[in-house]
């Protein structure tokens, strides 16, 4: 749910250089974007036309795309439209830089952990044990700028 006011839309249909710096100077020290797959391949053809080239970042030891420093990391959860559209979100994240916290619910019939509950399911005849495992979270933006959506992006032609 980003603030109307985080919410942008793309130039000319497919995310180019031009929109993710837009999106990046709406917010300060974002530390994320993230993307569906196929749109961070859309914006790699975009910068491939352009003679663009970002350079990569590592983040927990992966080495990922960027762009102007931001990691960009592909995230399958952003939905893709029929008519081939989606978005990318540019996120600070953390109570002290006032962005996204996650929530944990707490206090959850056979908790394990914190937002954790594992469930015993039964036996089954080949000696399989079942467990339901799972996790409650939800996330919470502190301040408007700390969520932005480019909308609209085209990812295919």
């Amino acid at each position: 749910n980003a603030d109307l006011s985080q919410r942008i839309h793309t130039r000319s249909g497919p995310p180019t250089p031009d929109d993710l710096d837009e999106l990046l100077t709406r917010r300060r020290k974002t530390q994320y974007l993230l993307a569906h797959p196929r749109t961070i391949a859309a914006f790699g053809r975009e910068c491939s036309d352009r003679g663009l080239y970002p350079q990569g970042v590592e983040v927990a030891g992966v080495a990922v795309r960027a762009w102007r420093g931001v990691p960009l990391l592909p995230c399958n959860k952003i939905p893709v439209s029929e008519s081939g559209t989606s978005s990318i979100l540019a996120m600070r994240t953390g109570e002290e830089s006032q962005g996204v916290i996650g929530l944990h619910q707490t206090g959850i019939p056979d908790e394990y952990e914190p937002s954790l509950n594992v469930r015993f399911m039964g036996i089954s005849e080949q000696a399989v044990t079942s467990y339901l495992v799972s996790a409650y979270y939800s996330a919470a933006i502190l301040v408007p700028d700390a969520l932005g959506v480019l909308e609209d992006v085209e990812i295919g032609r």
